[in-house]
């Protein structure tokens, strides 16, 4: 079942919020919210959403560094998950990226999400030699 793919608009926020809540995809330490408003501030990204019907079920951001594309906030409501809309959603996001001409796309899987490993690689995405390194540069903990 297809689904109708458009670019965020602000009337969605709440619900694209939501959604990434159900799948458990928020993080204390990052505010959605502000991850929207950086998004659609940005001419080098965008945040699509999936809809059947009058729903919101899908959502995915994606963006670029002039090298290459980024996936984030891949999303499908818990319950609809397995029907291909989160296949739908890639194939939107690597569209996006193509017509951007950015020749490579990559993704963070937390360490243990065993299914997101496996959608991934159903996609022909494969684990990367590389190591991820992090500093936080403002306190995370902090009012």
């Amino acid at each position: 079942m297809s689904l109708h793919i458009r670019t965020y608009r602000e009337q969605d926020r709440d619900a694209v919020i939501a959604l990434w809540e159900r799948c458990a995809l928020t993080r204390p330490w990052n505010d959605p919210s502000a991850d929207i408003d950086l998004c659609v501030r940005s001419r080098e990204a965008t945040l699509m959403v999936g809809y059947r019907e009058d729903d919101l079920i899908a959502s995915v951001m994606v963006g670029h560094d002039g090298h290459r594309g980024w996936i984030y906030y891949l999303a499908v409501e818990p319950e609809r998950q397995g029907h291909g809309h989160g296949r739908e959603m890639m194939a939107e996001a690597e569209l996006w990226l193509a017509s951007r001409n950015v020749g490579k796309v990559q993704l963070m899987v937390r360490i243990g999400n065993a299914d997101a490993e496996a959608f991934y690689g159903a996609l022909g995405y494969e684990a990367q030699d590389v190591t991820v390194f992090g500093k936080w540069l403002n306190d995370p903990n902090a009012p």
